[in-house]
């Protein structure tokens, strides 16, 4: 797979560590001085290149007539929309992503616009930090599908309604799994037949407009 990240200042340089960790082609595309000089501390010359990414001609040099991805991380909407535009529509990369700085342009980053997947971290840190407040002990360990879904962990309280009841005898929210439960450090895959103790440890996928409902299953009753 070829990525070419466009913005390569802390989001980007990041971003880009990880890529290569996965052994897949990167190239960043920055147009600060200083911060390209940062790259090159810790990326090969070859994968870094000095420009703009609003710029075809550089975008070409980083050899988007072959990249599967392109993603726009700069600290500004208005380049990152550029960028995605571009790269979609005037050399048909297949998958494109774009940091939504400000959360109050989060509807202009649409496919309309060349976006396939909008990434907020403002609104992700706001809702997660929401859920968090909203959740008792339930932790979020993973977002999933844009955020759609959310893999959960929770432990089994021994007032919940959960506790010693068959997981097929629940009132499990619809678009909810249990995926898995630990118990005294064994991973348990569970069935209709499992009956969950107090102190297990659950895994869950879970739609999440239902995980207060998922809370107040497996958390004490009346919190």
């Amino acid at each position: 797979m070829r990525v070419i990240i466009v913005g390569g200042g802390k989001v980007g340089a990041h971003l880009a560590s990880l890529v290569v960790a996965e052994h897949r082609q990167v190239q960043v595309i920055e147009t600060r001085v200083t911060e390209v000089q940062h790259l090159l501390e810790d990326l090969s010359p070859e994968t870094v290149i000095a420009g703009s990414g609003t710029d075809p001609g550089t975008l070409e040099r980083a050899g988007i007539r072959d990249a599967d991805v392109v993603a726009a991380v700069t600290g500004t909407d208005e380049t990152n929309l550029v960028v995605t535009s571009l790269a979609k529509f005037e050399f048909g990369v297949q998958r494109t992503i774009a940091r939504v700085k400000d959360p109050k342009n989060a509807w202009m980053f649409t496919p309309i616009m060349g976006v396939d997947v909008a990434v907020s971290q403002a609104d992700l840190m706001a809702h997660l930090i929401a859920e968090e407040m909203s959740l008792g002990n339930m932790i979020t360990l993973l977002k999933l599908h844009k955020g759609r879904y959310s893999l959960v962990e929770e432990m089994v309280h021994p007032a919940s309604v959960a506790a010693e009841r068959r997981v097929a005898d629940l009132p499990l929210p619809a678009e909810c799994i249990l995926a898995a439960v630990i118990r005294e450090g064994r991973l348990i895959i569970p069935h209709g037949d499992t009956v969950l103790h107090p102190s297990d440890e659950v895994l869950a996928v879970v739609h999440s407009s239902r995980m207060a409902e998922l809370a107040s299953i497996l958390g004490e009753q009346g919190t």
